[in-house]
Order: structure tokens, then C-alpha cells, then sequence
């Protein structure tokens, strides 16, 4: 029985929705467009496999994107050990996965949400809607029920309040 037919079949096709959003994610942290869809790939397998997992407690993306992460760093991993087992295909380790570089970017990550909970609620939002989310103007506008003038200020407004934060906690976005 295919997922799709399944009982599962509402979820199988609204993880199969967020196929799009997982590709952008893991392209910008993998850098390589084929192994970031291999990766969005075997999360994508995972999350059908363990539909019953689902509890609900997070959004179905979240979930998903838990799951991207931890394929993105079982890849790291199986790089790193078939790197020191002198296979002379495996990548060289990417500067910015040194230890300190990580530590700086979950600082980042960090002082940027609580950057964002720092703006006022509609600003938060249309930032989040718009430029985290991904999603088109017309869809983060109605949700919002602004006019797309008003959303391109709420916008600006929220990246100037970002970067004022960001840049206090002195992470220069220059």
C-alpha cells in the first residue's frame, strides 16, 4: 500500500509539500545541490517511515527540518570517517565546520531568535513569513492582511531592528 493511499496519506503528501522548503534549507548548508538532495531525500524517506513519531507538539516543518539536520550531520560524520580511512574520493572538511565556527554560528543563531522576539509581533511575523519561511509575497500579505507596501515596510523595519540587535551583541552583519 503506497503512503499516499494510505492512511497516512493527508501527511505523506503534506511532508511531500515541504520538499521545496527542506531543498533551500539544505542547499544553503551543504553548499552542493547533489548532496543537499540526497539529504532532503533520505529525510524525506525517514519522515514516512516514522509517521507515527509525528506528535504534533511541533509544526510538520520543524519536525521535517529536525530530521534534515540529522542527515545533514550523519553526512559530515560518514565524510569525516571515510576521510581518515585515506578514501581518496571523500571531501576535504569544509573550513567552517571547525568546532569554533560552529560555536559561533549557534551564537548567532541564538542571539537571532532572540533578536526576533525583540521586534514587535508584526514585524516578527512578516519576517518570518517572508524571509524565513520563503513564502511568495501575495501568501505572507493575505496572512497578514497587509497591503504589499505595508509588508515591504514592516520588512525593512524588522531588518533594521535585526541588525541594530545583531550588531550590539556584536555580530557585524556588514
Amino acid at each position: 500500500m503506497s503512503p499516499k493511499t494510505g492512511p497516512g496519506g493527508a501527511q505523506a503528501a503534506a511532508i511531500e509539500g515541504e520538499r521545496a522548503y527542506l531543498l533551500r534549507y539544505a542547499r544553503l548548508q551543504l553548499r552542493d545541490p547533489a548532496q543537499a538532495e540526497d539529504a532532503v531525500q533520505e529525510t524525506l524517506l525517514a519522515a514516512l517511515e516514522s509517521l507515527d513519531s509525528f506528535n504534533g507538539r511541533a509544526t510538520l516543518r520543524t519536525w521535517l527540518t529536525g530530521i534534515l539536520l540529522h542527515k545533514i550531520h550523519d553526512g559530515f560524520r560518514r565524510g569525516a570517517r571515510d576521510g581518515d580511512a585515506g578514501d581518496s574520493d571523500a571531501a576535504e572538511p569544509v573550513e567552517w565546520l571547525t568546532p569554533d565556527h560552529s560555536l559561533h554560528v549557534k551564537r548567532l543563531c541564538s542571539a537571532f531568535m532572540e533578536a526576533v522576539g525583540k521586534l514587535p509581533e508584526r514585524q516578527a511575523q512578516a519576517l518570518l513569513l517572508g524571509e524565513i519561511s520563503g513564502l511568495e509575497t501575495e501568501r505572507v500579505c493575505r496572512k497578514l492582511g497587509v497591503s504589499r507596501g505595508n509588508l515591504w515596510v514592516l520588512l525593512h523595519r524588522a531588518r533594521t531592528g535585526l541588525r541594530a540587535e545583531l550588531d550590539r551583541r556584536g555580530f557585524s552583519l556588514a
